[in-house]
């Protein structure tokens, strides 16, 4: 099975981190579902051009957060997760990515004002704008 995780190797971000928020977010968000025989470290690893002691600490750490489990012999799959768990857990990435967007944007060293526009630009082109924001097109 390959994983759609996609390494940015000029990111602060760890890279266990990076691929560990990514695989959380495919398991919560139900892309891989309850019992999937995910790759071995080895495999994972391997496709990912990463360390094995990386994929060992993402899949041990997911087993901790109770996504994943892991059977001697026969591999590590996804766990049962409960749609509140799941909702939280999403909440809880995109926090994260706001956090790290605001930190790349400080240290761009863009002023408040402007990292509010970046966003406010950003969330009108994928939601469209507020209600009450529209703008009259005559």
């Amino acid at each position: 099975m390959r994983l759609p995780i996609q390494i940015n190797d000029n990111s602060a971000e760890p890279l266990y981190h990076q691929i560990e928020s990514q695989l959380r977010a495919l398991i919560v968000s139900g892309q891989l579902t309850e019992n999937t025989l995910l790759p071995s470290n080895r495999e994972l690893a391997q496709s990912l051009g990463c360390s094995l002691i990386t994929i060992r600490r993402v899949y041990q750490d997911l087993e901790a957060e109770g996504l994943l489990r892991s059977r001697q012999g026969s591999g590590t799959f996804v766990a049962k997760v409960d749609s509140e768990a799941g909702t939280r857990q999403l909440r809880q990435s995109a926090e994260e990515a706001i956090r790290a967007a605001v930190d790349a944007g400080l240290a761009a060293g863009l002023e408040r004002a402007e990292l509010e526009r970046l966003f406010a630009v950003e969330l009108d082109r994928r939601c469209g704008p507020k209600t009450g924001d529209r703008q009259d097109p005559s």
